[in-house]
């Protein structure tokens, strides 16, 4: 029989751990809230607790490792957590050791979007292809890039942040504390502000209507839904998004030639509306020879790309 991995999914609202085999199967989930605000240290604990619970009549030695995805910065190497936007006084965290010195298993700690790259190489769309770039696009932009069949980290382990790509240098600030990253044209704030702009200089849009005229809860849910009901504003905008985001798939192309770009998240629910300028985008600025033989695809696992991506990550590097 194949030996059981452990996969924990940490997020800023949940914590979820799955008992997995190798091949990507799920066998026991638990899902727990994060209560960040209630501080590190009962964090930690609630980890621990999801990992013990889908433990639970395992036998010594079923369980080969545990792999964990979490928000960055981290460091891979150390195991060591740097900073958590939606984890509060998270600042230099040493999780992996925190939780294989609890369980006695090798752990192993990566980047949530990195591990979702990783996730659709092994188990998903690009299942078989050696050379993905994974881009997710939802409030913000994250990404995971697979390179001759391995994650590419960098010195660090912070590379592969293709959402902070800049596309416009006198841009508007990014979370990150640049300007104008792709992240700020082509994710899904991005895109909803665009049309409250519009909106608010006079132009007229169904948006308006669906949120009560409440510009407030304009999202881009709600912008997409305006879009496939013809709305020419809300059309626009993701025309806009998609010429963006094709503007930084091209870069990606011609840095990493890949054979396959995967997309997720809940901006991509729109479909063509930003997919087919994105495709124009992409056919007009790339290169000829790095589109040859190239494939993009949705993302095949949806809400289990992060539990996945911890499990893969554990497959990666116990090589089973």
């Amino acid at each position: 029989m194949s030996p059981y991995i452990i996969a924990v999914d940490l997020g800023g609202t949940q914590i979820r751990a799955a008992l997995c085999s190798p091949d990507g199967q799920i066998f026991r989930r638990v899902a727990k809230l994060t209560l960040a605000q209630e501080g590190q240290e009962a964090v930690i604990e609630r980890i621990g607790r999801a990992i013990g619970e889908v433990m639970e009549g395992t036998t010594a030695g079923e369980v080969a490792g545990i792999g964990i995805g979490a928000p960055g910065p981290l460091n891979p190497t150390t195991g060591i957590l740097l900073r958590a936007p939606n984890l509060p006084g998270w600042f230099n965290v040493p999780l992996r050791t925190l939780i294989s010195e609890r369980f006695g298993r090798p752990t192993f700690l990566g980047n949530d979007a990195n591990l979702a790259g990783l996730a659709e190489a092994t188990y998903g769309a690009a299942r078989g292809i050696s050379d993905v770039i994974y881009l997710t696009i939802s409030t913000g932009i994250g990404s995971g890039i697979i390179t001759g069949g391995k994650m590419l980290l960098g010195s660090h382990g912070l590379a592969a942040e293709a959402g902070h790509i800049i596309v416009q240098p006198d841009g508007l600030l990014c979370g990150c504390g640049g300007h104008g990253c792709l992240e700020t044209v082509a994710a899904g704030p991005a895109i909803a502000r665009d049309v409250v702009t519009r909106i608010e200089a006079g132009k007229k849009s169904k948006v308006s209507k669906l949120v009560g005229g409440d510009l407030k809860k304009v999202d881009a849910r709600v912008v997409s839904e305006a879009a496939q009901a013809g709305d020419k504003v809300a059309i626009n905008a993701f025309h806009r998004a998609g010429e963006y985001l094709g503007l930084g798939i091209v870069s990606l192309l011609h840095l990493f030639n890949p054979r396959m770009i995967v997309l997720g998240g809940s901006v991509t629910k729109a479909g063509a509306l930003l997919f087919d300028p994105m495709q124009k985008t992409i056919e007009r600025r790339a290169q000829p020879p790095y589109l040859e033989g190239l494939s993009i695809a949705q993302a095949a696992l949806g809400d289990d790309v992060g539990l996945l991506g911890a499990a893969a990550l554990a497959k990666t590097e116990l090589a089973i």
